[in-house]
Formats: structure tokens, sequence, C-alpha cells
């Protein structure tokens, strides 16, 4: 495909080689009359550079004005629920700069051992709650007011804990190993 060039009200030139849908963006931003080369449209459907400006391409060029094509738009928070306990840990251990490749293990088996992954476990004997069995449970409100019922929360705290008592989830580990508690 031969090289686009159109001139816009400023002097500077877009040059591009594209096809399919970036060659409509490029004709779309550029101001010019798209046009497909011949082959480049699948048979039977009409391909959306085939239209002018002011056609299909256009409506999508008023959606991203300059006031909303910059904007910031953030995961939304209901996605990050729908992980399990265990993957809430492994991201963790990232976001607290520990190689979770070394240190996931350890942590999963200190706290399948504590509470089983569980954000409701509650031991009766000793009042522990929640996934890193927290004495008392609501210690937990210091990483969130939704300690009660979110994993995320709990395993914040949890491991802020581990971090200022034993430096690692793998030492932490090795101390339950040798005393049964951590």
């Amino acid at each position: 495909m031969a090289p686009i060039s159109t001139t816009r009200r400023h002097p500077a030139r877009i040059t591009a080689a594209l096809s399919g849908a970036a060659f409509a963006v490029v004709a779309m931003a550029s101001g010019a009359q798209a046009a497909v080369p011949a082959g480049a449209a699948h048979p039977g459907r009409a391909h959306p550079a085939t239209t002018s400006v002011a056609g299909t391409v256009e409506g999508t060029a008023q959606k991203l004005t300059p006031a909303t094509k910059h904007r910031h738009h953030p995961v939304q928070p209901h996605r990050r629920h729908h992980l399990r306990p265990r993957q809430i840990g492994w991201r963790l251990l990232r976001y607290m700069h520990w190689n979770p490749y070394r240190q996931f293990p350890a942590l999963n088996a200190l706290w399948n051992r504590e509470s089983g992954w569980n954000v409701h476990a509650y031991n009766p004997y000793s009042g522990a709650t929640g996934i890193p069995q927290a004495v008392p449970g609501y210690k937990m409100a210091s990483a969130g007011p939704d300690w009660q019922n979110n994993a995320w929360t709990q395993e914040r705290w949890g491991l802020r804990y581990i971090r200022a008592r034993y430096g690692s989830p793998r030492a932490a580990w090795a101390h339950s190993l040798a005393t049964g508690w951590y």
C-alpha cells in the first residue's frame, strides 16, 4: 500500500503506511476522505474506512474530544473483588516488594495452616480472626474499615505484621514450624 500523505491546518504532515482499522483512524485524524485499497476490505462487508469523515468515522472522532481523550479511567473496583484470597496474596507480595516465587509457598503454607485462607475464620479459644488470625481481630481495622469481610484488607494487614515482626513470609513460616504459632 502506498503511504498516505495529507496536510492539516497546521504545516505538519502525517505520513503513514497502514492497513485495516488503523488506516481509518489515520484518515479520520487527518480529515481526509478515506478510501480502502483493493483487497483490503473483507468481501461482503463494508470497511469502516470506506465512509467519508462525515460518516461513521466522524462519530468516533466526536467521542474523543480533547477534554476526554486523556482522561484517566481507573480499573473498576468491582473487578478486584473477583480474585480469590490466594491470588490477592500473590499480588500483595509483589506490592510489598517481595519475590512471590520465593515467598508465596511459605505464605500459602502459613495461612493455610492458620485459617485455610478463610476471611471469616475464627478461633473461639484464642479469639483469632480472619485470614492472618489476628488477635484481637479488630487490630485489622488499621488496614481498612472493611476488615471483617474483605480479604484485601486482612491480607494487607497480615503482610504488614509479618514484615514488622519477622521480615518475610519465609521467616514467619520457619517460626511457625518451630513454635506452632506466629
